[in-house]
């Protein structure tokens, strides 16, 4: 990719980058929320057409009009947010819009040569399952073995460990380096440097639309990648105990809570535990192990078989959202995306969702009060946004966060359940976040975090639990805390091998 160019109005994207990729190699394709790192893959793809500049796949110039001229061409890209069709099955969704069917579909034929590739790659996942019914995991094998059915030979994987556990992330990491071993040539984008650091041979570094570094690995680390990336020093502080007493005052009690899943699975099984005020409370987890299931009891948006969930001394009703907003809990849920904003609605709309009333005269909306509090509240928590109308799906993936918090936190709340609060996000957005609760806590809120990223609950926590297969493995403080034992309860071993 030579001087690549992309403009969105007066925003630029993308300005003289310039991309190589070799055959058999990882590069790593960093930035921060918003640096341009998607919109110049979906340019390779054919999502985008460029505004300036040239791409060549093996010598030749191309021009993509769409991305099956991109297919065609060898590339292949799976992007954060999986493009397939729950409703269908696993073979379904790999042949669909194949150019290697003709008009009847060989089902025969076509499940032979995947589960070759399946044998091949490591990538084995029921053909005749419903992709709904797949784990994140599951699902991200689908993708990657549709590019593979279409003879990808450069692959091009948008934050793909996001969602992923950590044995999970070591699979997929095998199939790369088998691909790799193969000839094929990869782009893996990514916030996690250490995955990076582990994975990639070379990396590109966007800020601001433009290429800031190339380093290959062995020549740098991660605190030299993380300052590339924002343009500064990342102040990472690796363990932070409450500035201020924590209370004796129980602020969130639960007691004896049992959740089923929508497979009629129980997913938490019989957990009891308190939230004090002025403390963070981390649950550490593989994902898969309720700790999904106990955010939206808690959250109200399902209804547990049994069970207490005590607020400030008064009981929450099941599956009622409202109460929760009513009662001073503010929610931080895993998929902003989905449960936590509207995209389609303005920033604006978004800031004031759960709180409107406030913002009434009778049943009118008093709009220049809106506009100053949005106004006040962008300024204050740092969302980059060119106004508070625009829609929010416009917003990279940290300033989409920085909104949910930003809504949450200038409300009147007392106690915070964060699920996942910085899954996706670039390290400067990460630090944010972080200091962001990290003030929740210190002003006496009660703070409940929930997390897969082991270095982000030893970050936040001041008591650590850790949930597998829907039970309280352990509980212990931030000082007893000892990362050999908490893996073992991830792992599901209660007591330490002789």
């Amino acid at each position: 990719m030579r001087n690549i160019k992309k403009v969105f109005l007066d925003v630029i994207a993308n300005e003289d980058v310039n991309l190589s990729l070799y055959p058999g190699e990882i590069c790593g394709l960093l930035g921060e929320n918003g640096a341009g790192k998607t919109t110049l893959m979906n340019v390779l793809f054919g999502y985008y057409g460029a505004d300036g500049g040239e791409v060549y796949v093996k010598g030749n110039r191309v021009r993509f009009r769409s991305p099956l001229d991109a297919i065609q061409q060898g590339i292949g890209m799976v992007h954060q947010h999986f493009t397939l069709v729950p409703a269908q099955t696993v073979l379904e969704n790999i042949i669909v819009g194949s150019t290697k069917e003709d008009f009847f579909l060989n089902f025969a034929a076509a499940q032979q040569r995947v589960l070759s590739l399946q044998q091949r790659f490591g990538l084995h996942v029921d053909l005749n399952a419903k992709v709904w019914s797949l784990p994140i995991g599951g699902k991200q094998k689908v993708e990657i073995l549709k590019a593979l059915y279409r003879d990808a030979r450069i692959l091009i994987l948008d934050e793909p460990t996001a969602v992923l556990s950590p044995p999970e992330t070591k699979e997929l990491f095998k199939t790369l380096r088998i691909l790799a071993s193969e000839g094929c040539s990869i782009v893996f984008i990514s916030h996690k440097l250490y995955e990076v650091s582990e994975i990639c041979g070379r990396v590109l570094v966007l800020r601001h639309g433009r290429v800031m570094a190339e380093r290959k690995i062995c020549d740098t680390d991660a605190c030299e990648m993380a300052s590339l990336m924002v343009g500064r020093e990342i102040d990472e502080q690796k363990q932070s105990p409450s500035k201020n007493a924590i209370s004796d005052k129980v602020v969130l009690e639960v007691k004896n809570l049992n959740v089923y899943n929508d497979k009629g699975i129980c997913s938490v099984n019989d957990i009891s535990f308190e939230v004090y005020g002025g403390e963070i409370l981390g649950i550490a987890g593989v994902s898969g192990n309720g700790q999904r299931e106990l955010a939206n009891a808690l959250f109200g948006v399902t209804e547990p078989s049994s069970g207490e969930m005590i607020l400030n001394g008064k009981p929450l009703p099941f599956g009622k959202p409202c109460s929760r907003v009513e009662a001073g809990m503010a929610r931080v849920p895993e998929d902003r995306m989905t449960t936590g904003l509207l995209l389609e609605l303005s920033v604006e709309d978004n800031l004031i969702m759960e709180n409107h009333r406030q913002f009434c005269s009778g049943k009118l909306l008093k709009h220049k009060l809106v506009a100053e509090y949005a106004d006040r509240v962008i300024e204050e928590f740092g969302v980059k946004t060119p106004n508070r109308m625009v829609q929010a799906q416009t917003l990279s993936g940290g300033n989409l966060q920085k909104l949910v918090l930003a809504r949450e936190l200038c409300s009147s709340v007392n106690m915070m359940v964060a699920a996942q609060p910085t899954r996706g996000l670039d390290v400067g957005a990460i630090e944010y976040i972080h200091n962001r609760i990290r003030e929740a806590r210190d002003a006496g809120t009660a703070v409940l975090l929930i997390s897969e990223d082991l270095d982000e609950v030893f970050a936040l926590s001041d008591r650590i639990a850790v949930m597998y297969c829907g039970r309280f493995m352990g509980l212990v403080t931030i000082k007893e805390a000892k990362r050999e034992q908490i893996g073992l309860w991830m792992s599901g071993v209660k007591e330490r091998c002789a």
